[in-house]
């Protein structure tokens, strides 16, 4: 049997994921069988690699291969692309023509996106799957083929059959192998020898010397998410390799590429273990942060609507008992508006603090893991972008 080796190196497949490798290795063990298989995956993993590496080592190599992207194909004409149709069967149909399943008998045939075909073409399909029947549109007549059918989705198709829109019986029939692709974020020790792959390809098209990432640049891509997979990768490779003048790329270069992760929850600083008892404070910290960003907000609002009207009055949560709230006097809601705004005094000097307090936890996580700054920004509970962004604005380094 051909090794794994064999296999990454014939389809370029770059990695040493266990994960990887596991798809792999079940892909090569199905193939020379008829079973239908279901490839599941994230967007830009590469699932399109693995019918390939099925057809590629299975007895049917030497028949037709076609790979079909349900997704764009339009929901009237699905049915007659994948079954064919007679001549007449439809406005436009002026003559017979043969469909996928005809066209890849003895063969291949790999469905895209299967998740999108519209419920009565699943109908006809699953048809296929049990009975190797198939009836063209506009005829009654029963044809017969001979297909292996490989199909993949990047969406969650047990979710899709509890919504309805993805018949059950239909699934078990697709996902009589399941082979999962890892998502990048799940293969970190890959991540750097897809970037070295991609920077060496781009600079022999573009005649230059590959770009090459510093250490803390290297830690930065290995962190991050990557919700786009090899695909983003790629992507972001090839613009540092065309933009940046410096060969060499730094993590404050590498920050103007990476899209902003969305940070989930609230960071808990030095929140568990021996230190557990920081973490509520860390808490209220964050949270007085975020409310002094939200009134300010809403300062800026109330006086750009109401620039002269006195009967507004925002009174600082800090500076009595009524709440940031808007108070407006009905009575005189016909009179040309008019403001009297009042800005604490103590405002200034709380956002002051809070910047200090926010600078005192970087510097205190800093320190705990010895300035190493991935840890650090786990702790905090925010991306290592971050982290680099606050130690810059504060002047850290």
């Amino acid at each position: 049997m051909t090794s794994i080796q064999d296999i990454k190196n014939r389809y370029t497949i770059i990695g040493n994921s266990p994960l990887l490798e596991r798809a792999i290795d079940i892909a090569r063990q199905v193939a020379p069988t008829d079973l239908s298989v279901l490839i599941t995956g994230e967007s830009g993993t590469g699932k399109e690699v693995f019918p390939q590496i099925i057809h590629q080592f299975s007895a049917r190599k030497h028949n037709g291969y076609i790979p079909v992207n349900c997704g764009a194909i339009p929901e009237g004409t699905i049915d007659s692309e994948l079954f064919g149709h007679e001549k007449g069967s439809f406005t436009g149909a002026y003559e017979a023509r043969k469909g996928y399943f005809e066209v890849a008998n003895t063969g291949t045939i790999f469905l895209d996106e299967v998740a999108e075909l519209p419920l009565t073409t699943q109908v006809r399909l699953l048809r296929v799957l049990e009975a190797g029947e198939y009836i063209r549109v506009g005829s009654s007549k029963v044809q017969k083929t001979d297909v292996r059918i490989v199909a993949a989705t990047n969406i969650n198709i047990a979710e899709a059959v509890r919504k309805g829109k993805f018949r059950e019986d239909l699934f078990y029939r697709l996902n009589t192998v399941p082979v999962m692709i890892p998502p990048l974020r799940e293969r970190k020790q890959d991540i750097a020898l897809l970037f070295r792959k991609f920077a060496v390809d781009f600079a022999a098209s573009y005649k230059t010397t590959p770009i090459q990432l510093s250490d803390e640049a290297l830690r930065m891509i290995e962190n991050y998410s990557w919700p786009g997979n090899i695909r983003q990768l790629k992507n972001i490779t090839e613009q540092i390799s065309i933009l940046e003048k410096e060969k060499r790329i730094s993590a404050e270069a590498m920050l103007r590429y990476l899209p902003q992760e969305p940070v989930s929850g609230l960071p808990v600083l030095l929140g568990s273990g021996e230190n557990h008892e920081y973490a509520e404070r860390d808490i209220m910290y964050k949270v007085i942060f975020d409310m002094r960003k939200d009134i300010s907000d809403v300062k800026r609002l109330l006086m750009d609507l109401y620039p002269n009207d006195p009967g507004i009055s925002l009174r600082h949560p800090a500076t009595g008992p009524e709440p940031a709230a808007v108070i407006y006097d009905s009575s005189r809601a016909l009179e040309p508006p008019k403001t009297e705004f009042r800005e604490p005094a103590s405002v200034e000097n709380e956002s002051l603090s809070i910047a200090e307090k926010e600078k005192e936890l970087i510097l205190k996580a800093l320190d705990l893991y010895k300035n190493n700054r991935r840890k650090a920004a786990k702790e905090l509970g925010i991306s290592e972008r971050t982290l680099y962004r606050k130690i810059t604005e504060y002047n850290l380094e």
